[in-house]
Parts: structure tokens; sequence; C-alpha cells
């Protein structure tokens, strides 16, 4: 069964010939909708980190509870990815959308009025409730939309250009907004969710429950009980430590509610996740890769952020200007990768850009010494990442929903992206153990090659197991 059969969005996916599809202005809409609300949550992200500062400083908050703010967000996106994918795969994408985003208009309307911490991270893990809903049904919108093939990679390169712009635009107007006050941050996402929902409300074609499949309740609990235990821990662990007994606790239950989770997927007549998904190869290779350089990326950019403000005492907009080449390139980059992807196909580009992220690591480590120079190290570094980034994030996400069937879109889009959340809190996590045991904000950079160091070792161990399976690959044939 092919996607354009079961498509529930004909209407709009008009195909000329076989394997083409025509773009009429409606279906241009869609993908205007979809992109408004990645590049929202990028925007989000970034103004966020920004304005930590701010934050702290005009609610009296300490450093364990600013790193709420942003983990919240990890901890409510992280945990309900897969829920979130499949719930729209069962109850319908544009209902299930819809209704996320208005929760996400609304935390982000609360989260910039509350004066109080604790109802300020409320917000942060609310909102990131409300993500881990939309991003894997705007993702499956998308790929039941756009037919599998020259249509669907370059609506993925385009989907991508508004999450790379929606970081690097967040930069920047983190930067000028919380010279104004920090809630503006909270507040700017407010009216565009409200602009991006009204015109989803009328764009979105409507769609169908599934017909077929029940709703595994067993399943739906320890897998949301056990992820969002396991994000937990991986994000209050190097505060508490690795080896205290209640983060011991905390990883036995989680893989014990894990446990069972795909002890029941087996069992049940209507599994939450066909648990058959995990054998296709392409699937498992794209997880991985995700988790590289998702995981490696906002490692390396949150240890400059700390080296550029805390050490060398940077302003927030100049720190902003000195990270953007990456963002300016992904986003001028990625509008050419859906011609590459029909060209090449997925595994040579997250290939090249496996290795064009470890050569960016790499030549950090090797140029930078105890002071690194920007224009000598760093803007190469952040050049090489940016190129790196724009090849791989559109050629993953094509790869990781590429063959699969309509009713299973959203289960796809919420592994990829799970692994990219989780992966990305697991590498950042062990890095903020490794920067702790430092002394962040003395006046060497030494403190941070631990960091880096294992930053550049994610990449590489990207690199191999896309590297292995392509040799293996072209041998194959000589020893049939």
């Amino acid at each position: 069964m092919t996607i354009t059969e079961t498509s529930p969005v004909t209407p709009t996916a008009q195909a000329t010939e076989p394997g083409e599809q025509r773009w009429t202005p409606r279906l241009w809409g869609v993908l205007a909708v979809l992109c408004a609300v990645l590049f929202l949550d990028g925007l989000d992200v970034s103004m966020v980190g920004v304005a930590l500062p701010s934050i702290g400083a005009e609610l009296g908050l300490s450093t364990t509870s600013l790193q709420w703010i942003v983990n919240g967000y990890v901890l409510g996106y992280g945990g309900l990815l897969l829920l979130g994918g499949r719930t729209a795969d069962l109850l319908g994408r544009r209902q299930i959308f819809l209704i996320a985003l208005a929760v996400f208009a609304l935390a982000s309307l609360i989260g910039g009025l509350v004066d109080n911490g604790t109802l300020l991270i409320v917000t942060r893990f609310v909102k990131g409730l409300a993500a881990a809903f939309t991003a894997p049904t705007a993702l499956s919108i998308l790929t039941t939309t756009f037919h599998e093939g020259p249509a669907r990679n370059r609506a993925l390169s385009v989907f991508s250009v508004f999450g790379a712009s929606g970081y690097s635009s967040g930069l920047i107007l983190g930067g000028l907004l919380t010279s104004f006050g920090w809630r503006w941050t909270f507040l700017t996402p407010v009216p565009l969710a409200v602009l991006a929902l009204v015109a989803g409300y009328f764009l979105i074609p409507r769609d169908k429950r599934a017909e077929e499949g029940g709703h595994d309740l067993v399943g739906a609990i320890t897998l949301t009980a056990g992820m969002l235990l396991a994000v937990y821990t991986v994000v209050s662990a190097p505060e508490r430590g690795w080896l205290d007994p209640l983060t011991i606790g905390s990883v036995v239950l989680a893989a014990a509610l894990l446990g069972a989770f795909f002890y029941t997927e087996n069992k049940v007549a209507h599994p939450l996740i066909r648990l058959g998904i995990l054998k296709v190869g392409t699937i498992v290779r794209a997880n991985l890769s995700v988790v590289a350089l998702m995981g490696s990326y906002l490692s390396f950019q949150f240890m400059m952020t700390l080296y550029l403000q805390d050490v060398l005492h940077w302003s927030p907009l100049k720190m902003a200007m000195a990270l953007l080449p990456a963002g300016l390139l992904v986003a001028f980059g990625s509008p050419f990768m859906g011609r590459l992807i029909d060209r090449y196909g997925t595994s040579p580009l997250i290939l090249t850009a496996m290795i064009s992220m470890s050569l960016g690591y790499v030549w950090f480590l090797s140029t930078a010494g105890n002071a690194p120079h920007y224009a000598f190290t760093v803007l190469p570094t952040m050049l090489l990442l940016g190129g790196g980034f724009a090849f791989g994030f559109s050629s993953i996400m094509a790869q990781a929903t590429e063959g699969i069937d309509d009713s299973e879109q959203g289960l796809a889009s919420g592994l990829v992206q799970t692994a990219m959340q989780v992966g990305a809190a697991l590498v950042l996590a062990v890095v903020t153990a490794l920067l702790a045991s430092g002394s962040v904000g003395g006046n060497d950079f030494g403190q941070f090659h631990p960091g880096i160091n294992l930053v550049t070792g994610v990449a590489l161990a990207g690199l191999l197991f896309n590297l292995v399976p392509m040799i293996r690959r072209r041998y194959q044939p000589q020893h049939a």
C-alpha cells in the first residue's frame, strides 16, 4: 500500500503523474502552518536560553532552579513524544495538532505573566507537553500530505529551514528582547501561535480516526511513566550525583517500567508501538544518527555559551552573533537538501553530515589550546557544524519516515524526535557532569576540554555506525 493511496488530504495533494505532486496554494498553506510551529519551537528554546540570567535576577532563582526552566521543557517534551505521535495516528492528526497548539499558546501567555519561579517552571513543563504532541503531529501531517519522493523531500527541506531560522532568530531576538525585559521572550510567541492556530483550523484538512486499532492503556501508562522518569533522571543526575541512591533507584524504576512496556507490546492485540518497526535498519540508523547529531551539537553550543558569557563576559547579543553562522548556514543550505536527497538518497548525505560534524570538533580540539581564537578556531568550527547540520537534519527526518505506511507516520515521527530530545538530554547531562568537576567561570578554557572530548566521541560514533553499513553493502555482492 502506498502513501498516495491512503493519504487523508487528497484535496491538497493532487498528483499529475505517478510520483509527482502539484503544489496548490492550499498545499503551500498547510506547509506554512507546519513550518510556523517548528519555527516557534526553535524560537522559544533559544530566546529563553538567552534570558535565563535576567529571569534569575528578577525572580531570585538559583542556578539549580534556572536549569529547570530549560529541563522542565525537555522533561515534558521528551517524555511524551512517542505517546503524542501515536495518539495523533489514532485520534486524528488535525484535532491533536490544533489542541496542542492552543495549549502551547496559553502556557506561553501565562509564563510571561507569572511572578513565581515554580509557576514559571510549571508553564515550561506544560509547553513541553504541548510540543510533544505538536512536533510529531506536524511531521506526520507533512509526511502524509506530501507524497514520498521529490515532493516530500522538498517539503522536509523547507521544514528544516524554518527550524534553523527559528533557533537563529531566537538567539538574536532573545538578546534584543531581554534588554526590554525577559517576559517579552515568553509573550512574543503568543500572537504567532494564535495566527498559526487560526490558519491551521482553516487550511489543514480534516482526517478520520483510525478505523482499526484499540487504545493500549497499559502500554501508554508504562511508556509515559518510564520516559518521564528516565528524562527526569538524566537531567537531575548531574546535580544529585550519578551514584546517589535516589538516582540509582530512578534508573532501576525507569528500566522496570520500560521493560514492562515492551513486555506489554508483545502481548496486547493493539499495541501502542508495533515493535516490528524497530527491526527496520534505516529507521534504527536514523534514530541513532539524530542522537549523535543533536547530542553533540547542542552540548557543544551549551559549552560555548558558558565560555563566551561566563569566561569572556560577552553580552547575550554578542554571544548570539558569534554562534549565528551555524544557524545561517543551516537556513540557507537546507532548501537544497530536497534535491540532493532525490539525487543521492539519504544515507550518503547523513554520512557527509557526520564527517562534517566530526571534522568540526576535531578542528576545535586541535586548535583551541587554552584560549581559542574566534576567527581561527570558533568560526571554522561553527561553519563545519552548520554544514553538517544542514546535510543531516533533513536527511535523517526523511530516512526515519520513508517507506512507512500512513497509519504509522506519527509513530515513526515520534520515534525520531524522541531519540533527538532524549539523546540530546543524555549527552548534555554527561557534559554538565564533566563541567561540574571543573571551575566554570574561571579564566582557563581547559575546564571545557573533557566535554569537548565527549561530543567529539559522540559525533565519531555517529560517523561509524553510518559508515560501516555502507561499506558492508558495497562489498556484499562480491561475497554473494
